[in-house]
């Protein structure tokens, strides 16, 4: 075959080895243990309940790129209107730093337009002129966002703009991005837009079109494509559903990524890693495979016994309120402690169902669940006589 038939074959070929992604398979290791990560700092966590699963540096300070768009989204949504429209001053115009959209002064959008912009195509104009419209101005919106991570327990996180440019006072940790993420995600609007692959977003015809046009509909609005850089919402990755790329220089390139099965939703947070494709699916894999639903106790599971004063039975069992159920890697369920802490000894009668201690489990270390312990039945006191003559 001659050179220039081959050639195209090949081209081919490579573009589709760059556009989909190459992700992990499930981790074959036999013994359970989380999959190794080229990431810098990672974490697993579980949306519904805040349970770290997995983390890797999860504490430590780093730089989080344009996942800083999950506080600037998530803000704007609650605290403006999609249909709010925005006009785009000059401090957002002045954005040419990495990925834009193109904004100039004076430009209309609507709101929701331009969060699609952050959150899909990760646009640093457009975070600019969202933060404007909603704090009044950019710094304002900072403060608000500073304030909003203190609200949430982001304890090692700190905004110095909307979008994630390097910035001494810009820092994050992958635990706090994963509070963050699970957070937002409860949050339909957010949710929505975050697992969207494609969306056109519309510039509004100016106010002096408006005042100068008898039939603004007549007008050719401006339009563009949005091509999410979430590339693993276009592979087969089972129950994908978000979240937000980052990459620069310095943070290196970053993922938030979450998916959805039978219900359960997790999120891994990946930062400064030279695959967080992998790293991610690895993770997510992780979770879903080799963490499971355990049993720590029954409901009217008896825990232990306490004496009572003065009652026609000496003691009385203490059982679990409820049962309690919780998600643990396979490979610590052996490792989880019980401590009882029990009230001062009762004096009878003694109500069945009266709360007189609480079971708390740990795993290495780390509390991971309580129950409240309660009389199994009533128990009632000893006669006056009884009481005088003992």
């Amino acid at each position: 075959m001659k050179l220039n038939k081959v050639l195209p074959v090949i081209l081919l070929l490579l573009s589709f080895n760059f556009f989909i992604p190459r992700l992990g398979a499930a981790d074959p290791r036999p013994d359970g243990k989380p999959p190794k990560i080229k990431a810098s700092a990672a974490c697993l966590m579980d949306v519904a309940t805040g349970r770290i699963y997995y983390e890797k540096d999860g504490d430590k300070r780093r730089e989080p790129a344009s996942l800083t768009k999950v506080m600037t989204a998530i803000l704007a949504i609650e605290n403006g209107n999609l249909k709010d429209i925005v006009t785009v001053g000059k401090r957002a115009a002045a954005v040419s730093m990495g990925q834009d959209i193109g904004l100039k002064t004076g430009d209309r959008l609507y709101l929701e337009d331009l969060l699609k912009a952050a959150l899909m195509y990760s646009a640093n104009d457009s975070t600019v002129a969202i933060a404007e419209h909603i704090g009044g101005s950019h710094d304002m919106f900072v403060k608000m966002m500073n304030d909003k991570a203190r609200v949430l327990g982001m304890k090692n996180t700190r905004f110095a703009n909307t979008n994630g440019y390097h910035h001494p006072n810009h820092y994050t940790t992958a635990n706090d991005l994963a509070i963050l993420t699970s957070y937002a995600l409860k949050n339909k609007t957010f949710a929505k837009f975050v697992k969207t692959e494609e969306a056109t977003i519309t510039w509004l015809p100016g106010e002096e079109d408006i005042k100068t046009s008898k039939d603004v509909k007549d007008e050719h609005p401006k339009q563009r494509v949005l091509h999410n850089t979430n590339r693993l919402l276009r592979s087969d990755f089972e129950g994908i559903d978000g979240v937000k790329t980052g990459t620069t220089p310095r943070a290196g390139n970053c993922l938030i990524a979450s998916a959805t099965r039978e219900g359960r939703q997790l999120v891994a947070v990946i930062l400064h890693s030279n695959n967080r494709w992998n790293d991610a699916t690895r993770l997510l894999e992780y979770g879903f495979n080799e963490i499971k639903p355990v049993v720590l106790t029954e409901k009217d599971e008896v825990i232990t016994e306490l004496p009572v004063l003065d009652g026609l039975d000496k003691k009385v069992s203490l059982v679990a309120a409820q049962r309690i159920e919780v998600y643990l890697p396979r490979i610590d369920v052996d490792k989880v402690e019980r401590k009882a802490t029990l009230n001062p000894t009762p004096t009878a009668p003694v109500k069945q169902g009266t709360k007189l201690g609480t079971a708390t489990y740990f795993l290495n270390g780390k509390e991971i669940a309580s129950v409240d312990l309660v009389a199994n039945r009533n128990i009632e006191r000893v006669s006056w006589f009884n009481r005088l003559f003992d």
